[in-house]
């Protein structure tokens, strides 16, 4: 037997290889509590990358059956230190029903809106990151410059205006608007908010949108940047941009998080 030959025999069927998929789930309960545990990672995710200021910043998940309903981190409370028991759980009107802490209105004003605008989104996820803040202080869009940024190649949008703290859910009806059906939207002078179907991809598309407006900052100030074709943008973006590809790009960082953290899920 060749060295290539004894090699093939002892590599194992794919069958019997370990690849993770989404879970599926037997009941309601289950999947309420998968939603939330994968919530409270991606906020202690986004504190160690330093995504917060202050109290602002929010990722919201969809309730698997009070589906005008969402999950989120409570008001004034560090990404940090956020457990499973301390998620709140609001209604459409912007009343807390379960939890013990009060809910940003500004989540409520923005995520509400999207949450009714895009009835296939699970989570978005929304925070005053350092190069996603810059980015939108340009009022500029992501250009297509690096193999990661084609995930949102003609797939984001950018709400060109700037009213304040948004506190009014008719401005965050503004925003689902400017969203539109792409998986992450521009919000100029403010920053990024990104949604996906599950808060795994939604928490990735957030994650690698910050970075990807790193690289261009970085890019542009060092000199002329080379463009990917239209052609080849489109290619990576149909191989890079869906919300699975996201899912399993997030899951490293979860296995981490939740490794380095155990008491998150109380």
């Amino acid at each position: 037997m060749s060295a290539e030959e004894e090699f093939l025999d002892k590599m194992l069927p794919a069958k019997d290889l370990i690849f993770r998929l989404p879970e599926t789930f037997a009941t309601v309960e289950e999947e309420r509590r998968h939603r939330k545990e994968r919530l409270t990672a991606a906020l202690r995710i986004f504190g160690k990358f330093g995504f917060e200021e202050g109290v602002a910043g929010h990722i919201t998940a969809r309730d698997p059956e009070l589906t005008d309903h969402f999950w989120v981190n409570p008001f004034g409370m560090s990404f940090k230190h956020i457990k499973v028991s301390d998620l709140i759980l609001v209604n459409h009107t912007g009343q807390v029903v379960e939890g013990r802490y009060p809910v940003n209105e500004a989540a409520f004003a923005i995520h509400s809106q999207v949450h009714q605008a895009r009835p296939g989104v699970v989570a978005a996820a929304h925070s005053h990151s350092t190069y996603g803040r810059a980015i939108s202080a340009l009022g500029q869009k992501l250009e297509p410059i690096t193999q990661d940024v084609c995930a949102f190649y003609e797939d984001h949008g950018l709400f060109d205006d700037y009213t304040g703290v948004v506190t009014d859910v008719e401005e965050g009806k503004r925003i689902a608007a400017a969203l539109g059906d792409h998986k992450a939207v521009i919000l100029r002078n403010h920053g990024l908010l990104t949604v996906g179907d599950s808060v795994d991809a939604a928490a990735w598309w957030f994650i690698t949108m910050e970075r990807s407006c790193q690289v261009q900052l970085l890019a542009k100030a060092a000199g002329q940047v080379v463009h990917i074709s239209k052609e080849n943008a489109e290619l990576t973006h149909q191989q890079l941009g869906n919300d699975l590809v996201a899912w399993i790009n997030y899951q490293p960082l979860y296995d981490q998080i939740t490794r380095e953290q155990p008491d998150l899920f109380d």
